[in-house]
């Protein structure tokens, strides 16, 4: 009697979220599709097929206490300021890695193509944009060491608008980052 109900009525099952209605032929899986918000859509982490013009390229982050900037064409989100100080490679890697901005930690050295990507040639000599206060005019540390050569890294000169090789125990400026990471970081 109890078999001969059960295999009428049925089975329920809840397994890792997801719901399995069953009956005495096979279980089904049962799923629910949330709404998507139009507004969830614009949040969606950018990829690398944007070129938007500096004007409109970049937002301050309120939610990080507007210190940090969200670069719209990468989806990267840059500290807004530097702290004006110089450090060796492992110094700046060490800084990003402890960095909180806005009350948010998870912070790291750009890669050189993250940092180059920065680099605006429409742009006057700076060649950034001012909505960033301390980069224009000076040379920035990436994450990149130098194939063949682990003494040296790449670093982007903001003042010049050229990437170039740099001792990593010499001292060069830091400008912080926080997305994914990539192969060419740390």
């Amino acid at each position: 009697m109890r078999d001969a109900l059960i295999s009428k009525v049925g089975h329920v099952m809840l397994v890792g979220g997801l719901c399995l209605v069953g009956s005495g032929l096979g279980i089904t899986p049962v799923t629910a599709t949330p709404p998507v918000r139009e507004d969830a859509l614009a949040r969606v982490t950018q990829n690398w097929d944007k070129n938007l013009p500096s004007a409109s390229r970049f937002t301050v982050l309120a939610a990080f206490g507007n210190a940090a900037v969200q670069d719209k064409n990468t989806g990267l989100v840059w500290q807004q300021a530097t702290d004006g100080t110089t450090r060796t490679w492992t110094e700046a890697t060490f800084y990003c890695v402890n960095k909180t901005v806005g009350g948010t930690t998870g912070w790291r050295l750009p890669s050189v193509a993250e940092l180059n990507s920065m680099r605006d040639p429409s742009l006057l000599a700076g060649f950034v944009p001012a909505v960033f206060s301390g980069v224009q005019g000076n040379r920035f540390w990436s994450a990149t060491t130098v194939a063949g050569n682990p003494a040296d890294a790449w670093l982007v000169d903001f003042s010049s608008g050229t990437v170039a090789i740099f001792a990593k125990d010499s001292s060069a400026w830091v400008w912080c980052v926080r997305g994914p990471m990539n192969a060419d970081t740390y």
